[in-house]
């Protein structure tokens, strides 16, 4: 297994002393966000002012961690693609391009993203459902022309809380837009509730950029660490090396108390 630990699990630490403490744990791959104690841009589900992070301040960051031995597979967006009002969401839009070009620029293939949502209205909602998919079709095939323009891929991920909420529809949006610039971020826990571990690989195998590592009740909202759910470990990663052998496996909802235990658990399942 390729695991890695999303680098937003340390935000109080300098992006060198993340590079250090995953260095030191074994881990081989994060998926950077620039939310650290010495960068403030990546803002989940909006956008930030990156006017003062320069080419080559991003450039070093990326370089400090692969100075490490730490693979930056993918650079963290996250931010909402249905806004309603045209000029924000042209506006995040936008941010998602510079993230894009950044990406372009230090050799970093994934750029991902999930599909947004309205603080206290998340999820599916029959009223608005269709007008916010199409929202999100139109936004995403904006996107793959840029990231055709800047040669890397978006990786989507879905979740039971959004608006792609299982893999078919992850697999048949990724149909309708029709580029293969767009992949999925698999997110297991994010599936769970409503695609089994065999359908998400079903659907959505080809179409794999890597893998979040976390997990979720059923019945939850709120994802947990691996082993704190109901996913069944040993079947996912039978069919992780069937069908996605050698993707990243990057660890979310972990922290500095925690990442280490739960890397140990990963490894215990997987073998």
């Amino acid at each position: 297994m390729k695991i890695g630990v999303v680098s937003r699990s340390f935000p109080k630490r300098s992006h060198l002393e993340i590079a250090t403490l995953l260095q030191e744990a074994g881990a081989v791959s994060t998926e950077l966000c620039l939310i650290s104690s010495d960068t403030h841009y990546w803002v989940y589900n909006g956008r930030s002012d990156m006017s003062d992070l320069s080419d080559e301040r991003f450039l070093s960051i990326v370089q400090t961690y692969r100075d490490h031995g730490i693979e930056v597979p993918a650079l963290g967006v996250f931010t909402n693609l249905i806004a309603r009002e045209e000029s924000e969401r042209q506006a995040n839009l936008e941010y998602y391009e510079n993230h894009m070009r950044l990406a372009h620029l230090a050799g970093i293939p994934f750029v991902p993203t999930e599909c947004g949502f309205f603080p206290g209205e998340r999820g599916v909602n029959t009223d608005r459902y269709e007008a916010e998919f199409d929202r999100l079709k139109d936004s995403l095939s904006w996107l793959c022309k840029k990231a055709e323009q800047y040669d890397v891929c978006i990786a989507l991920e879905a979740s039971l809380v959004d608006i792609v909420p299982s893999a078919k529809r992850a697999r048949d949006l990724i149909e309708q837009v029709g580029s293969d610039r767009l992949k999925v971020l698999l997110d297991p826990a994010n599936l769970i509730a409503n695609s089994s571990e065999e359908d998400m690989f079903r659907y959505l195998a080809p179409h794999i950029a890597y893998l979040h590592g976390k997990d979720r009740k059923v019945n939850d909202v709120w994802g947990r660490a691996v082993g704190d759910g109901d996913i069944d470990w040993r079947l996912f990663f039978q069919l992780y090396h069937k069908y996605a052998e050698g993707k990243p496996f990057i660890l979310e909802y972990v922290n500095e108390d925690n990442f280490r235990e739960i890397m140990r658990r990963v490894n215990e399942y997987d073998a």
